[in-house]
C-alpha cells in the first residue's frame, strides 16, 4: 500500500464546528462520501450486469476481483443499477460540495482521518469489479498482445479474435477492439506486466491492471498531500479534492482507467520544481512517456522557468532523457499511435452536438470534424489567456516567508498546470470523466476559486453521461433515456460551463474598472505565508475538529 504523508498533530485546542446550514453540515458531506461509495461497491460485488464488466471464469482464483456467483438466466435489473449509478454520482459530487462548503465556513478535520478514509474507500471499490467501462479489458488485450509477440501498436485484438481463440482477448468489448493502442510505453510495460503476472486467465489480469492503477492513484494522491503539507486548510482541500473525492474514486478506481500511471510521474516532478530542474524533468518525461497529454503540465513547468535558464535546460534534459529512450528507441510507432485521440469527437462533450449540426449543414462530416477541432484549439487558447487573468494568485505552501509566489517556481508552474489543463479539458472535442484528474490535482493545491464548483459540475455530468458506458444490449426505454442524458443533458452542462467561465472573466474585467472591493472569485490577491500570519492572531491555531 502507497503510504500518504500526515502532518505531525499539533498540541492546540479543539473547537468544535457547529454547522448553520445543510450545504456546510460536514457530516452530510462525509456521509454522502460514505454512501456513494458503498453503493459503487455493492453494483460490482452483485456481479456481471449492464454497467459491471464481465471477465470471464475465475478458474478457481480466489484473487480480486471479488463477487457473486453469475446468475445467467437473472442478471441484475438494468434500470435498477443504472439508477443506482446516477444516483451515487449525483450523491458523490454533492457531498464534495459540501465538505468544500463546510471547509470555507470553519470546519477543521483532522487530516489523517480523512487520508486513511480516502485509502479505504479506493482500495475497496479496486477489490470489485470495474463498472461502466470495458476499456481496462483492452488495456488487457493490449498486454496480451505483446505476450503472444505482436505490437499493439500495429495489431488490435479484433485481427487476432477473427481468426483464432484466444483465452484472454476473447473477452475483450467493442468498440476498441478494433482500434491500435493509444496509450504510451510505460502504460504498454504495465499491460504486458499484467499479462505476465496473471497468466491467461482475464479475472486474474484485471487483478493486476486494478493494483497498478490503485498504487498509481494513491501515489499520485499523497505526492499531492505532500505538497500541500505545510497549510492546513490546503491539506484538507488536497485530500478532498483527490484522495478522498468519490468523483475521482469513480473515474480512476471504480472503471479502471490508467490516468493516474503518467500523474503519479508528473506529480513527483512537480514536487522537486524548488530543489531539481533535471529531477523535475525526469518525472515529467516519465508522465509522458505514460500519456502525452500530461505535457500540458511540461509546459506549465517550462513557463515556470523561463527566467532561470539552467533550470530550464535541465528541465528540457530530464524530459528528453526517458522521452527519447521510450518514443525513439523503444517503440518510436507509439508516438505516432498515441496521438490517435486528437481525431475523435466523444460523446457527453460541448463539441457533440455542434459537430453533428455541422456534419448536417455542410453534408460532410470529415470537413465538419476539422471546423470543431480548430475552433476547439482557437478556444482552448482563449480560455487559457482568461484564466490566467482570473484565477487567484495563492502561494503553494511551504514557500518561506515574505516571498512574492509570482517568483516561486513551484507555484507558478501548479498554476499554470492548472490554467492549461482546465482550458484543455473545457474546451478539447474529445474529453472524459477520468482525464479530469490532472485538474484535480492542483485544484487541491491552490486556494478556493470559482473552478471548484465549474468542474465538480462539470465531471458528475460527463460521469453520467457514460451509463452504462458499455456496448451492451439494453432496453429501448433506457437506451432512449440513457441517450438523451448523453448527448442532451450532458453538453448543455458542458456548454453552461463554458458560459460560466466567460462570465467570470468579464465580471472580473468590469469589476476590475470599478473602485471598491472585489467578489472573492473575481479578485486576484497574491498570498504569502507572512500575509496569513498577520491576519491571524499571534498564539497557535485552533484545531477545529468534529469527531
Amino acid at each position: 500500500m502507497t503510504a500518504i504523508p500526515t502532518p505531525s498533530r499539533r498540541e492546540s485546542p479543539v473547537i468544535a464546528y457547529t454547522p448553520k446550514a445543510w450545504h456546510c453540515d460536514h457530516r452530510l458531506a462525509i456521509g454522502g462520501i460514505l454512501l456513494s461509495s458503498l453503493i459503487t461497491i455493492v453494483l460490482g460485488f452483485i456481479g456481471p450486469s449492464v454497467v459491471t464488466v464481465t471477465l470471464g471464469p475465475r478458474q478457481g482464483s480466489l484473487l480480486p476481483p471479488w463477487y457473486l456467483p453469475v446468475d445467467v438466466e437473472n442478471p441484475p435489473n438494468e434500470w435498477t443499477v443504472v439508477i443506482a449509478v446516477w444516483v451515487l454520482l449525483a450523491i458523490g459530487g454533492l457531498s464534495i460540495a459540501i465538505a468544500l462548503r463546510a471547509l470555507a465556513a470553519g470546519w477543521r478535520p483532522r487530516p489523517r482521518r480523512l487520508i486513511m478514509m480516502g485509502v479505504s474507500l479506493s482500495t475497496a471499490t479496486a477489490l470489485v469489479p470495474p463498472l461502466t467501462s470495458a476499456d481496462v479489458l483492452m488495456y488487457v488485450g493490449y498486454g496480451r498482445l505483446q505476450r503472444i509477440g505482436l505490437n499493439p501498436y500495429e495489431i488490435t485484438p479484433a485481427d487476432i479474435t477473427r481468426g483464432q481463440f484466444d483465452p484472454v482477448m476473447k473477452w475483450t468489448e467493442p468498440p476498441w477492439t478494433d482500434t491500435p493502442s493509444v496509450y504510451g510505453p510505460i502504460n504498454a510495460w504495465l499491460q504486458l506486466a499484467s499479462n505476465a503476472l496473471g497468466g491467461e486467465n482475464m479475472h486474474d489480469i484485471v487483478f493486476w491492471m486494478q493494483a497498478f492503477h490503485l498504487l498509481g492513484f494513491l501515489g499520485a494522491c499523497a505526492a499531492t498531500v505532500w505538497i500541500a503539507r505545510g497549510d492546513r486548510d490546503r491539506l484538507n482541500r488536497a485530500v478532498l479534492l483527490t484522495v478522498l473525492n468519490p468523483l475521482m474514486i469513480w473515474a480512476i478506481i471504480a472503471t479502471a482507467h490508467n490516468e493516474a500511471i503518467s500523474v503519479v510521474f508528473a506529480v513527483g516532478g512537480m514536487m522537486l520544481m524548488r530543489r531539481s530542474g533535471f529531477g523535475a524533468g525526469i518525472g515529467i518525461g516519465l508522465a509522458g512517456c505514460a500519456k502525452l497529454s500530461i505535457g500540458l503540465w511540461g509546459l506549465a513547468m517550462v513557463w515556470a522557468y523561463r527566467k532561470q535558464p539552467k533550470k530550464l535546460a535541465l528541465l528540457c534534459l530530464g524530459a528528453a532523457i526517458p522521452m527519447g529512450l521510450a518514443y525513439g528507441w523503444w517503440q518510436p510507432k507509439a508516438f505516432v499511435s498515441v496521438l490517435r485521440n486528437g481525431s475523435y469527437v466523444s460523446a457527453g462533450s460541448w463539441a457533440q452536438p455542434v459537430n453533428q449540426f455541422l456534419s448536417q449543414i455542410l453534408n460532410d462530416d470529415a470537413t465538419a470534424k476539422v471546423v470543431v477541432g480548430v475552433s476547439s484549439y482557437a478556444l482552448m487558447i482563449v480560455v487559457a489567456w482568461m484564466l490566467s487573468t482570473v484565477l487567484p494568485w495563492s502561494a503553494v505552501p511551504g514557500l518561506a516567508a515574505g516571498v512574492d509566489p509570482r517568483t516561486d517556481p513551484m507555484t507558478v508552474a501548479v498554476r499554470t498546470a492548472l490554467i492549461l489543463s482546465t482550458a484543455w479539458l473545457f474546451t478539447a472535442m474529445y474529453t472524459l470523466s477520468w482525464y479530469d484528474f490532472i485538474a484535480f490535482i492542483p485544484l487541491g493545491v491552490l486556494a478556493p476559486s470559482l473552478l471548484d464548483r465549474l468542474f465538480l459540475w462539470r465531471n458528475t455530468f460527463l460521469s453520467l453521461a457514460f451509463v452504462p458506458g458499455r456496448v451492451v444490449e439494453i432496453s429501448p426505454q433506457l437506451d432512449v433515456t440513457v441517450t438523451r442524458v448523453r448527448e442532451i443533458v450532458s453538453p448543455i452542462v458542458q456548454g453552461l460551463v463554458l458560459v460560466a467561465l466567460f462570465a467570470w472573466f468579464f465580471r472580473h474585467r468590469r469589476e476590475a474598472r470599478q473602485p471598491g472591493p472585489r467578489s472573492l472569485d473575481s479578485a486576484v490577491p497574491v498570498e504569502t505565508q507572512e500575509d496569513r500570519a498577520e491576519a491571524a492572531d499571534t498564539g497557535p491555531v485552533p484545531d477545529r475538529a468534529n469527531d
